[in-house]
């Protein structure tokens, strides 16, 4: 399979694999621009020509909107080959490709967010095993960072002291997200009327800087939801999985 890297000339017109729709839908429209700003940091999206999720998208670690020490490490934001690309190789080349990149780069490894045991947004822990990553960290409930060493004097990368730090969150659900993924355009306004419907409360937090991902207490800054103060799931939540949420803990 052919790779296409996005650029700035050709981001306009390049889909973006995890959302396909045209320039005008939300989930498209805050991407891009997401994408727009972190391109000149050396973030890299690289994907099949093809139509459809199957890409990987990383950056040097001092720009990752993630909170952890990893100097001199690339880190990939997602790694994702799904429905009919499964099986042909395509995360082998991707990530291959991941490896390659960061060597000539200078970088001295590379790190993932990952979890003891294979959940949704996060990438496979037996995968990464399988490809010769090694744990370097974990945190609470479930997160695990892997590490892929180009450098023998590279450095063990680890979470920072923030992470699992206790906040006193409001009462009620709090929900930490980011613009890295689309999906949260879409979804967080519907968790909020959600929250409305059911007379619940609901403070969304919008991480809109690096600085504030890397001060996050949850490695995952993506979407983080908490329940006075209690962490539920990094997992973006439909409507209908966020009814239940509610039905349980509140």
């Amino acid at each position: 399979m052919d790779l296409i890297k996005l650029t700035h000339e050709n981001l306009d017109k390049e889909h973006i694999c995890c959302a396909i729709s045209n320039n005008k839908d939300i989930q498209v429209s805050s991407k891009k621009a997401w994408l727009k700003d972190r391109l000149d940091e050396g973030l890299v999206f690289l994907k099949g020509d093809v139509r459809g999720k199957c890409f990987i998208e990383y950056i040097p670690a001092e720009y990752a909107w993630a909170p952890l020490d990893a100097k001199e490490y690339m880190y990939i934001d997602c790694l994702w080959v799904s429905g009919q690309f499964k099986g042909h190789g395509y995360s082998n080349q991707l990530l291959n490709e991941c490896i390659r990149d960061s060597g000539e780069k200078g970088k001295k490894g590379i790190c993932v967010l990952s979890s003891e045991k294979k959940a949704g947004f996060l990438s496979d822990p037996k995968y990464l095993r399988y490809k010769g990553f090694k744990l370097a960290d974990t945190a609470k409930p479930y997160f695990e960072l892997y590490y892929f060493p180009l450098s023998q004097d590279a450095e063990i990368p680890h979470f920072k002291p923030c992470v699992n730090e206790v906040h006193n969150e409001p009462d009620g659900f709090t929900l930490y997200y980011t613009n890295q993924c689309p999906f949260t355009a879409k979804y967080v306004p519907l968790l909020e009327q959600t929250a409305q419907e059911h007379a619940v409360k609901l403070n969304t937090i919008h991480i809109a800087t690096r600085e504030q991902a890397q001060k996050a207490s949850c490695p995952f800054t993506t979407f983080a939801l908490y329940y006075g103060g209690k962490f539920i799931t990094h997992e973006i939540q439909s409507v209908s999985k966020f009814e239940k949420i509610i039905a349980e803990y509140a």
